[in-house]
């Protein structure tokens, strides 16, 4: 009987695996478009490699110091870091350029999702456009949540073209780190109704506590409600890619995680701040949400990230020739 039972067991799990395989196989994205011109930054606008305008705001400083380039998470758009980036144009002389991401905010194809390789081919060619701008100020790349999951991916790959990283409460919910039946559901779901919607109110999960600001995106058209099957499943794999991968990422790193988080669970992030290379500064803040630059507290955080970028930037001025 028990080795009935131990075969039975054994072959659930390989039809688990096979089923997992093929719906794998039956959900895929698109590859990176084909570059037809070099990337151009606008007022309001980035022009992609294949033409595409992309949405995009940027707060200027007076004789900026260093230039952040800020990705939003899931569902959001660049007016994530608009409470932050004036404070760190006004107070700190850090120009931000926020991209919103291809799917999201006011780029093609809203409430899709694209693909890795699309996201991480404009994260390139937003990098490329703004070191031609500003070709002697340093540019430091900052990702929130799914953000900072496309930023991981793309360094992983192939290292970006930038002098440090900024990962906020890191997308790294998949791959090893989500359960093996959690990725198995979301490959059939998306494989059998990939154009199906949720909003995501029954897992009953608070984002900040900034009260006003949470009625503000709700409000927002621009604030995907609705999430895709398929997109809630292209953003695993995303998120996946930077947990698997994170060992392979090196560079000056500030890290940062909020103790009341409750969409990326805190494990999740701690382990992959284990595993990123180079100098990783690791700042938790105990009254922290998931979005930490929109939170109560959320000074604290970008006084965290300015102090960071100038302590950065005073070594590199003060390091002897030749280093």
């Amino acid at each position: 009987m028990a080795a009935k039972q131990k075969i039975a067991y054994l072959f659930r799990v390989w039809r688990s695996i096979a089923l997992a395989m093929l719906a794998q196989a039956c959900v895929s994205f698109p590859e990176a478009p084909e570059p037809i011109a070099p990337p151009v930054l606008g007022a309001n606008f980035l022009q992609a490699e294949d033409g595409a305008l992309l949405g995009l705001q940027s707060w200027q400083a007076e004789n900026p110091r260093a230039i952040i380039l800020a990705l939003h998470g899931m569902n959001d758009y660049s007016q994530t870091f608009a409470l932050a980036a004036p404070w760190w144009a006004q107070e700190a002389r850090l120009t931000t350029y926020a991209l919103d991401q291809r799917g999201f905010g006011r780029s093609p194809d809203f409430g899709q999702w694209v693909g890795a390789d699309v996201m991480i081919a404009d994260l390139r060619a937003a990098i490329a456009a703004i070191r031609e701008v500003h070709p002697e100020t340093p540019l430091y790349m900052l990702g929130h949540s799914m953000g900072a999951a496309v930023v991981i991916a793309a360094d992983a790959r192939t290292p970006l073209n930038v002098d440090g990283f900024i990962l906020a409460a890191p997308g790294v919910w998949g791959g090893g780190a989500m359960p093996f039946p959690y990725r198995l559901s979301l490959n059939i779901a998306a494989s059998m109704a990939p154009g199906k919607t949720a909003t995501g109110e029954r897992a009953g999960r608070q984002a900040t506590d900034n009260i006003p600001v949470l009625r503000e995106m709700f409000a927002d058209p621009l604030v995907i409600k609705e999430t895709r099957i398929d997109a809630a499943l292209g953003v695993v794999r995303v998120m996946g890619e930077a947990y698997d991968n994170a060992d392979k990422v090196d560079g000056d790193i500030l890290f940062l995680l909020g103790e009341k988080d409750e969409i990326i669970p805190i494990k999740a992030m701690e382990k992959t701040a284990r595993r990123l290379n180079g100098g990783v500064d690791i700042r938790r803040y105990e009254d922290g949400w998931h979005l930490l630059f929109r939170d109560l507290q959320g000074e604290i955080v970008w006084r965290d990230v300015a102090e960071w970028i100038d302590g950065k930037e005073d070594r590199s001025r003060n390091a002897p020739a030749g280093n």
